[in-house]
């Protein structure tokens, strides 16, 4: 009885919806059983090239993530106040998204904040908006917090003995973060590539309003199908594809967490 709640909830709102896709991935637009959409997204170029661009894009915005999250972790869990600065990070989650990719647009439209900066140190405006950079930066910035929190966990539950073990045995600073720190926090990088990543497979709002109609993912794929053409089976096809990458994904990071006796 206890976990009637949770099995209802997963029912209802994973499974069966995961079931759905599934089940209308084998119909055409005709709603005629088929195994045409499969055998059209593997042969298509079309698709094969967005699934490249949307592993890409991913790799490339959770590795931007990774790399100014770790060492902001890092410092945020050696300062007095720490807790305060976790609360500075996780502020920015609780507005919504689609508010701040407008306000990213403010900042990078030709007459932006960015360019009005650059005219008054007497640089050219930049076409900022509508890139592939735009779209990286500012995905990267949104997933930022979501990359830091596990990493800091992990930062945070590491022994100061393990530390001092490492100076008083003659290692560097860099020594014991190479050797020390960066291993035992190797679950928290995991968590953080999988809450990234995962998710990154699939955006569709931030490519339409930064990247605009020149970056097509598989999740603008899935827009398409689904609100334009309204061929709900090729849609429900690469919604399947994207549901096994994200559980191969979720497989090569998984890693069980070893709890340290006191």
């Amino acid at each position: 009885m206890f976990y009637t709640p949770y099995l209802m909830w997963l029912a209802l709102f994973v499974i069966a919806p995961v079931g759905l896709i599934v089940y209308y991935s084998f119909f055409n637009i005709s709603h005629q059983f088929t195994f045409a959409n499969y055998v059209t997204f593997f042969r298509s170029g079309t698709y094969l090239t967005m699934t490249a661009n949307s592993v890409l894009y991913a790799f490339l915005i959770t590795l931007i993530s990774l790399l100014i999250s770790y060492p902001m972790a890092l410092v945020i869990s050696k300062l007095k106040h720490r807790d305060l600065w976790i609360l500075l990070v996780i502020l920015p989650t609780w507005i919504n998204l689609l508010l701040k990719a407008y306000a990213f647009i403010g900042l990078l439209s030709h007459d932006g904040l960015v360019n009005n900066l650059f005219e008054l140190v007497g640089l050219p405006a930049q076409h900022m908006l509508f890139t592939d950079t735009s779209f990286i930066l500012v995905a990267a910035y949104i997933q930022i917090p979501f990359m830091i929190l596990p990493i800091y966990n992990a930062l945070t539950d590491i022994s100061d003995s393990y530390i001092k073990a490492s100076h008083d045995l003659g290692a560097t600073n860099w020594q014991t973060l190479t050797k020390i720190i960066i291993p035992m926090t190797m679950p928290g990088i995991k968590s953080g590539v999988q809450i990234v990543f995962i998710p990154s497979l699939s955006l569709f709002m931030l490519s339409r309003l930064i990247g605009g109609n020149k970056i097509i993912t598989l999740g603008t794929a899935v827009e398409e199908h689904f609100l334009t053409t309204m061929n709900w089976g090729m849609g429900s096809t690469i919604g399947v594809v994207l549901i096994i990458s994200m559980v191969v994904v979720m497989l090569f990071t998984n890693t069980k967490r070893k709890r340290g006796r006191n």
